[in-house]
Order: structure tokens, then C-alpha cells, then sequence
């Protein structure tokens, strides 16, 4: 029986590290893509820095956090010993809390109605900084998640770059948990190819996979690497 010490040592959380890497560039190479093509956001949301610096240290420097007021008390150290670290916001982003989420990450992935595009856009009017910035679309049309319903997804987009001025790489969906997942990875791929976006996050630790299939470029998977929360 394995102990909730050895699920959280360093070498285990290294070996489904090393495993997942793996088990994407099967996928990529199956569906003829290169590997390389496919980024992994390592979600390090609810975990310490002590369980995240082997990761860091293994080479992996692309990092998603849900809230950024954890980000802002995790990651400054960790930002500036690794100059290419990349961290993407995946949670929900409050208009209030723009300000930090425009001067701390790299990718914003929730950007989901007008008063966030609003202050997204004045943050990035005001201190020059540009993150990337994707467009959260609830697939599902879950009343309880954020996200731009299907439906209006491209004319969100519209706003998004016309009213407000805004660069939009690509969409992000999480399907809903009981549905099948490809249904929504292939309606977010179809919204993103009729708009002109080539960033897909989508995907997670249990249907990272076919989300590759299907298109994804970034895939998110954190329970599979660090263990359960």
C-alpha cells in the first residue's frame, strides 16, 4: 500500500510527470501532430511551492493557477528564478482582481463577458502589458460555470477585439463532468477555426488525450501529476 507520503514525494510526482509528457506525445504522434505542438499547463492550483519546485526543476515551465490571489503569494519567488516561466490564470477572473492578473500573468484563459474585457482592456491601456489572452466558452452551458455560451461566442469575439481593442489567441472549455467530453472539444474547436484562433486549452487529466485529438494545443493536467488535492 502506498502512504500519502510516498503519493506526494518528489520522484512520484516526477514519474507521472515524466509519464504524462509521455502519454501526450503518444497522443500528438497519433493524431499526426508533432509533440511539439501541444503545451502542458502544469495546474498547480491549491499546491505548496516545496511540491511544485521539482517540477519547476525538472523542466517544466508552464504552470496554470485558478486564483490570483494564490498566484501572488506563490510564484514571485518562484518567477524569478526561472526566467522563462509561463503561468496561465485558468480560474475565474473578478473585474477587481484585472489589475494583478494583467501585471502578473502570462495567459489569461477566462476572459468570459463585456466588464472583464472592459478591465482587461484598461489594464492593458494603462501599463503596457500584454498577456495572452483566451476566451472561455461554457460548452455545456452550465448555469453554475463561467464562460460565453456557443451561441454567442463569435460575437463576444467581435466585442472583444472591436469594441474593446483586445488580441484574442484562442478559447478554453471545460465540458461539463458527466457529459462526454469530444462533443465540446470539437464545438470549440469548429468556434475557433471559423475566427480565425489557432489556441486550444482544453483538456484535462482524465480526457487529456482525446482533447489532443481533437485539436487542443494546450492541455491542462494537474491531479495527474501532483496527486489527488
Amino acid at each position: 500500500m502506498t502512504s500519502q507520503h510516498d503519493t506526494k514525494s518528489p520522484a512520484t510526482t516526477l514519474d507521472r510527470l515524466a509519464e504524462v509528457r509521455e502519454r501526450i506525445a503518444r497522443a500528438a504522434r497519433d493524431a499526426g501532430r508533432d509533440p511539439k505542438d501541444v503545451t502542458l499547463v502544469c495546474v498547480s492550483k491549491t499546491f505548496p511551492i516545496s511540491e511544485i519546485m521539482p517540477v519547476l526543476e525538472a523542466g517544466q515551465l508552464v504552470f496554470g493557477e485558478n486564483r490570483v490571489q494564490e498566484a501572488l503569494e506563490k510564484w514571485p519567488s518562484l518567477k524569478a528564478g526561472a526566467s522563462h516561466l509561463e503561468l496561465h490564470l485558468i480560474g475565474p477572473l473578478q473585474s477587481n482582481k484585472a489589475r494583478d492578473a494583467v501585471a502578473f500573468f502570462d495567459v489569461i484563459e477566462t476572459v468570459d463577458r463585456d466588464k472583464i474585457a472592459r478591465a482587461i482592456a484598461d489594464e492593458i491601456q494603462r501599463c503596457g502589458r500584454h498577456p495572452r489572452l483566451l476566451v472561455q466558452v461554457n460548452t455545456g452551458a452550465e448555469p453554475q460555470k463561467a464562460g460565453v455560451l456557443p451561441e454567442v461566442a463569435d460575437a463576444f469575439l467581435e466585442t472583444c477585439r472591436k469594441t474593446y481593442g483586445l488580441e484574442i489567441a484562442g478559447l478554453m472549455c471545460i465540458p461539463p463532468v458527466n457529459d462526454q467530453a469530444s462533443p465540446h472539444f470539437a464545438l470549440l474547436n469548429r468556434i475557433a477555426a471559423r475566427n480565425g484562433l489557432t489556441m486550444l486549452s482544453m483538456g484535462m487529466s482524465g480526457d487529456f488525450e482525446l482533447a489532443i485529438q481533437l485539436g487542443a494545443t494546450h492541455v491542462r493536467v494537474g491531479s495527474a501529476i501532483f496527486g489527488a488535492r
